[in-house]
This record gives C-alpha cells, structure tokens and sequence, in this order.
C-alpha cells in the first residue's frame, strides 16, 4: 500500500523522536496544517465520507435554533449574548437554526454569532451558507477565545473528532497504545507502560486486553464551558455518538471513501473517530460549577422538541415524492435502528436554569 504524504512525514517524525500517541497521530491526521483531513478534504455531504444530522434534513437545525430561542428566553433574554457553534461543517446547522430563530427577532437582535473553526476552507463556505441571512460570524481557533458575557453552545459531532488517549490493561500492568515504526518503514501499533485511567482498584481490576480510552482535550473544553456558564450564565448543548454510561474498548475508527478502514491505513486521507464517553463530559462541566441534565438519545430529545409537529408542517402542500422524502429524512434522526438511540444528547446549564426538552428524566 502507498504512503500518504502524511504517513511519510508522520515517520520522519517517529524516527527522529519516537513513537507518537494515539491523540498525536489523531490530532495530526485530521488537523495538520498541510495534509489534515479537515483542512485538506470536503468531508461533508454526499461527496464526502459521511452525513451529519444537518445535511440529512432541515428540521434538525431548526429544531435547534429554537431551542437556543426557548434558553435565550429562559435565560431572561439578554440584551447581549454569544450564539456559538463548535466546528459547524459547512455552516448548515448555523444557517438553518437562525433562520428558525427569526419568529423571535429580539434573538437575533442580541445574539453575536460565533464560529469556533480552525479550517481556512471550512470557513468560508460556512460564510457563504450564512451570508443570505444577513448575518456577519465571527470565528475563533479555540474556545477560550469566545467573547465574555452569557453564552449559548452547540455542538454536533464535534468532541468525537477530539484526540482520545488509548490505554490498555496488560499482564504487567497498564500500558499507551503508541504509533511507531514497524521492521517494513511501516506505521504500526505498540505499547509503552503507563500510569492507571483510573481510581485505584476498580481500573487495576479490569480484564488483561481492557482498552479504556480517555480524551482529555474534550474534558478540558467541557470544564471551560462549565465554569464560564456557571459565571456569564448560558447553556451547552452536546450531540454525538457515543455512550452515556462509563464504559471500556477500542472506539477508533476511520473512515475512507465512504468505507470503513484501517486506522493507520490512510493519514491524512481517512476521517478518525472515536465514541463519546458522555458521562465523563457531564462530570467535567458539573465539577466545573455548571448544571449537568440527564443525557437523552438524540431520538427522545428531537421528540421532545416536536420534530412530529415540524415534519408535518414542513411537507405539508409538498408533493407526495417531496412528502416521503421528508419523512425518510426525519425517519433517519429519530429512529432507533438509525441515528435515534447511537447519538447522545447532554445540555450543561447554569445552575437552576430550565432547558427545554431537559424538563423531566431521561427514557
């Protein structure tokens, strides 16, 4: 198989230096400046490698957009606030959850859109799909750089792209997974000793072969939001695939011309993934002082949103092909079998403020 330009520089790298962590080769294949998945490739859409929730269907970013509405009202409706999005893709979820938002022109009147992109190329085209709204973004590499005051957040299949640590229980103990240089000038998998993920005796515990993956980049934005909303007052809303209850295992993935693939196959070239441990995210913001709500599935949580009420209306009038469209669409973001029950919904708040569709427990 041939090397990507990545692969190549990533080995330079590893033979000068050493083996490389799981987060580095992660940060590096989807982010480096001159051969990073994201700066370099159109993963959206349908000539991409995969589909977000925006892309399949309107309703989904509408539906969000009034959410932000119904929390900025909550909120007491401030005459200032920040209106984020953490890496919004194209712009398709921003665009369609400020035209919703226009039933409430007070909303938009206040709201300060910002952006939190590190791709020149993503920028601009969520720009353009902006731009027929009216509406100027502002953009940050980080989000330590949003403006101060209160804050509404979104995030959709953001932290599963954030480098995850991969830790292995070993007969000697607990050990880093590593990507080093194999006998063939190859990239491949090794071990170096480490420290316990874990309190003490539950983690040492675990089975031989036990891989626990911890990502501490998302934990880190987790904390900041949490104490920033905890002391401007706000809200941060999480959606990913992932899973709600602390678990263990190997979660990485690529994906490469709309296949599965190997992780270390194609650098650069290939999407990398990694499940969402949600609990870990809930407990970063609440220790950080903000209010952590009971994580639903993105089905239960649309629902509660009425994405019923909106489907009907939205293919109301609209021909039957159009109609079934609609519904196939909307089928897709709710359905258990689908993207209903894998993707995970968390909104952190500030302490005692009501969000919508978090008003009673989950399931």
């Amino acid at each position: 198989m041939a090397q990507t330009a990545l692969a190549r520089k990533l080995l330079r790298q590893i033979e000068a230096t050493g083996p490389i962590s799981v987060a580095e080769f992660m940060a590096a294949c989807l982010g480096d400046p001159d051969h990073g998945y994201y700066t370099t490739r159109e993963p959206f859409g349908q000539g991409g490698d995969f589909i977000t929730s925006p892309e399949i269907s309107q309703v989904f970013g509408e539906l969000i957009g009034l959410w932000a509405v119904a929390t900025w009202e909550a909120m007491g409706a401030p005459s200032r606030f920040t209106l984020a999005e953490l890496g919004p893709g194209r712009g398709t979820l921003m665009a369609d959850a400020l035209r919703a938002a226009r039933i409430r022109p007070g909303f938009l009147a206040a709201a300060t859109v910002a952006l939190v992109e590190i791709s020149p190329r993503l920028r601009v085209e969520q720009a353009e799909a902006i731009a027929p709204l009216g509406i100027e973004p502002v953009w940050h590499d980080r989000v330590d750089d949003l403006p101060d005051g209160p804050l509404i957040v979104v995030a959709n299949e953001f932290l599963d792209a954030l480098p995850v640590r991969q830790l292995v229980r070993t007969e000697g103990g607990w050990a880093e997974r590593m990507v080093g240089r194999n006998e063939k000038g190859e990239l491949a998998f090794g071990l170096r000793p480490t420290d316990s993920p874990g309190a003490g005796d539950a983690a040492d515990a675990l089975p031989v072969g036990t891989v626990m993956e911890v990502r501490p980049a998302a934990t880190a934005i987790a904390s900041a939001l949490g104490a920033r909303i905890a002391a401007r007052g706000g809200a941060a809303l999480f959606i990913d695939y992932g899973y709600a209850e602390p678990g263990a295992g190997d979660t990485l993935q690529a994906l490469y011309r709309q296949l599965y693939d190997g992780a270390l196959n194609h650098p650069g070239e290939a999407d990398l993934t990694a499940h969402v441990d949600f609990a870990a995210i809930a407990r970063a913001a609440a220790a950080a002082g903000a209010e952590a709500h009971p994580i639903l599935t993105q089905g239960e949580f649309l629902g509660r949103l009425g994405i019923a009420d909106r489907v009907r209306a939205l293919a109301m009038g609209k021909p039957p092909a159009e109609q079934q469209a609609i519904g196939v669409a909307a089928h897709r973001l709710v359905h258990p079998d689908a993207m209903g029950s894998l993707f995970k919904v968390l909104a952190v708040g500030a302490p005692g403020l009501a969000l919508p569709g978090f008003e009673g427990p989950a399931g």
